[in-house]
């Protein structure tokens, strides 16, 4: 056994950049004065933003430094489990279901920096590489944000990312030979590609090109997402000539996300302005254009789309259609969602329910496989549970028994007899089950098992056990750690959270998380707080708007119950989460400093007065508000991360007498989803406040910033990205709480 304790290595004196304050910038809010002192900090090109950046990142590599060993020890064992091969369910596209068909998977070998798209002939054909994100760049920061495959398996069209960004630009390859056609579209963001059945071009959705020509791949750009729009693109032609299908300039905030039914007939568009999961659902009739998307050409007019939903009034998602008659996944009247249907010659008369509600579980989705049937995935205290259901009736064919865990993805359409199921837990690294569908009783065989070389599940258990929230309400939470834990109270702890938009977060594996339990003697919880979908939108809306204080208490009654039950002790319990869950540590971080021995908040929502400003932020009102109403105004100033840094020490501050634990916060100079200003200004907030680095201050323990380059918010991140990240945020959590190396 080694040891590297926290006083092994004393920590560096550490001097803090002096940010500029800017006193003069102060917003009246409905009466209320709020100072912004770092509105600066916005200005993300500017010199002296980069040059704060730059300060912050010299502080944080002085304190990283100190982390070495343990980061070094960390960044190798990742190395090495990470070095295992991945899959992820195949998808057919081709002729018919049979052996004309080919099908289409993502596979990373190891260390790859991303996964290449692969194809092959038939189940037992030779598997060839399609399409490999490697080779789009040098250095990894060029990823493939999403793919579409003609029908007939002729062409593949993808859109790429460059350095994380949300912004896509989309190009065409011809499958046969690999060779790609000239077409290239930008200005492509909130996408899909969505094919028509001949095969001749597909719907995408886009942004207005910038009036001065200006390229918006830098990531850097942050201003708000307007006017998006819908256009209709013919392979071999330039993006000028494709042909406008859908805008809507009187309202400039609506999102639209094009889908062509199975059928070939109808194009469908669901209309978003926020995301909260309501939307409005337009329908095109195809075959009713009397010289086809070819006679849209050149023409001023739009598609003659029909308002089948035109209410925000609840979520509709698209299952199955047979001819005018439309199935969807709906939570009209159902806040666990059901399935319902409609014929849209008669709109108004025709909605009936094929599968109702269930009384306690949610209907997570629903896949319409081999003509008539359906794959119903329920998420029950979240555990997922697999059926086949009638899609004619509703009725309950076959129960299909999975491990606890998470489905993670269904690969299925009507026309074929198998369906691919993946499949993953905390304890499993991933399996994707192959189910044929056109047996009597549906079984489900093992088509390709993830195994990761050194994991022996047998040395760890996961547990789910449900804890009082401070009104009592019960919530639930994953542990999970080595097998017989001593329950002493002396285990460092990783509390996980994330509480918004109604996402859920169920099992995964993490080979992260393995390492932490074997060599760290971490316990690794996730907590299920509300404002997740973990038990339908009831769940989501109990931690939204005037009720988001429930997920903080949420997430803090986690942090005792792990104390009380002896699982681990405040100093060493350490919070992380990211994005929405950056928020939720920040707040709990400024609520409760005395609970925590460490806190990791990446590409949080920190200024809670301002998101609406950039990007897409101001999609996110429907979660949290808006600081422009007065009543939303006093339920976002009361939390808001930027707003509520108190000196604990004093007197009327919050907390004990102590100070802020340990705190590391990580952005992103390319995140265009939580723009990186969010954080600066916060970490400035903390270290003014706090008077981090002062002689004689209380706040001795670091306050820093890992501000990644050319990356984003997350997605599209090479393999050795965040293998390097998380070695130095979980370097940092066990120096800073003083946790040993096991060999």
């Amino acid at each position: 056994m080694g040891s590297l304790a926290a006083a092994d290595e004393p920590l560096p004196q550490l001097k803090y950049p002096q940010a500029r304050r800017d006193d003069s910038i102060v917003d009246d809010y409905h009466g209320v004065l709020v100072p912004d002192p770092y509105r600066w900090m916005e200005q993300l090109d500017s010199e002296e933003v980069k040059e704060f950046v730059g300060a912050q990142a010299a502080v944080a590599d002085a304190v990283l430094s100190t982390c070495d060993e343990h980061r070094g020890r960390l960044r190798k064992q990742l190395t090495a489990l990470f070095d295992h091969p991945r899959f992820r369910a195949p998808f057919k596209r081709g002729v018919g279901s049979g052996s004309g068909s080919y099908y289409y998977y993502f596979h990373n070998p190891g260390l790859r920096p991303h996964s290449a798209l692969y194809v092959q002939h038939g189940l037992g054909g030779d598997p060839s590489v399609l399409l490999d994100p490697n080779a789009f760049s040098d250095d990894g920061t060029v990823s493939l944000g999403m793919v579409g495959v003609s029908d007939a398996g002729d062409y593949l069209a993808y859109g790429t990312s460059a350095s994380g960004s949300d912004w896509v630009t989309i190009r065409v390859m011809r499958v046969s030979d690999r060779e790609h056609l000239p077409d290239t579209l930008n200005w492509v963001k909130f996408s899909r590609i969505a094919w028509t059945r001949d095969g001749l071009g597909f719907f995408y959705s886009r942004f207005p090109a910038p009036r001065d020509g200006e390229a918006l791949d830098s990531g850097i750009k942050t201003d708000v997402n307007l006017n998006h729009e819908v256009y209709y693109h013919f392979l071999g032609t330039d993006q000028t000539q494709d042909v406008l299908c859908w805008r809507d300039p009187d309202h400039p905030k609506y999102i639209y996300i094009p889908e062509v039914t199975e059928d070939g007939k109808y194009v469908i568009l669901s209309v978003s302005e926020t995301s909260d999961p309501v939307n409005k659902l337009y329908y095109c009739d195809l075959s009713s254009l009397a010289h086809g998307l070819e006679g849209m050409k050149g023409t001023d007019g739009m598609l003659p789309f029909v308002k089948l939903v035109d209410k925000f009034e609840a979520y509709y998602g698209l299952i199955a259609n047979d001819g005018t008659e439309f199935t969807f996944l709906t939570n009209k009247d159902a806040p666990r969602y059901k399935l319902s249907r409609v014929d849209v010659g008669e709109p108004e008369s025709s909605w009936t329910d094929v599968l109702p509600e269930h009384d306690k579980a949610v209907l997570e989705s629903a896949c319409a496989v081999h003509g008539d049937k359906l794959l119903v995935n329920y998420l029950s205290d979240v555990k997922y549970v697999l059926q086949m259901r009638s899609l004619v009736t509703g009725e309950l064919l076959h129960d299909i028994p999975i491990d606890i865990g998470t489905v993670n993805g269904i690969s299925g359409r009507r026309v074929d007899s198998e369906v691919f199921v993946e499949f993953a837990s905390f304890l499993t690294p991933g399996i994707i089950y192959r189910c044929d569908v056109s047996a009597e009783v549906p079984e489900m065989s093992v088509y390709r098992e993830i195994s990761v070389p050194g994991f022996d599940r047998n040395e760890f258990e996961a547990k789910q056990v449900f804890y009082p929230s401070k009104d009592g309400t019960k919530i639930p939470m994953f542990i999970v750690s080595k097998k017989d834990l001593n329950l002493n109270g002396s285990h460092p702890a990783l509390l996980f959270g994330y509480g918004g938009f109604g996402m859920s977060v169920t099992p995964q594996f993490s080979v992260t998380r393995v390492v932490l339990m074997r060599h760290l003697g971490f316990v690794a919880c996730v907590a299920n707080v509300r404002g997740g979908g973990e038990y339908g939108e009831g769940w989501h809306r109990a931690g939204a708007l005037a009720s988001k204080q429930n997920c903080f208490d949420d997430f803090a009654a986690a942090g005792e119950f792990l104390v009380a039950a002896g699982y681990t002790n405040p100093t060493r319990l350490c919070i992380e989460g990211g994005s929405n869950g950056g928020l939720l540590v920040a707040a709990c971080l400024n609520q409760r400093p005395d609970l925590f021995g460490c806190a990791l908040a990446h590409v949080g929502v920190m200024d809670m007065l301002r998101f609406h400003k950039f990007t897409i932020g101001r999609a996110w009102t429907c979660d949290f508000g808006c600081s422009e109403n007065e009543e939303e105004f006093h339920w976002l100033i009361k939390y808001s991360p930027l707003h509520n840094v108190r000196r604990p020490w004093e007197k009327g501050g919050r907390g004990w007498g102590g100070q802020y634990p340990p705190t590391l916060l990580l952005t992103a100079d390319h995140d265009d989803r939580v723009v990186p200003s969010h954080t600066l200004k916060f970490l400035a907030t903390m270290q003014h406040v706090l008077r981090a680095g002062e002689e004689g201050s209380p706040q001795t323990n670091p306050i820093i910033a890992r501000i990644e380059r050319k990356s984003g918010h997350g997605c599209g991140r090479s393999t050795q990205k965040i293998i390097d990240e998380a070695a130095d945020r979980y370097a940092f959590a066990a120096k800073m709480m003083g946790v040993s190396w096991i060999d």
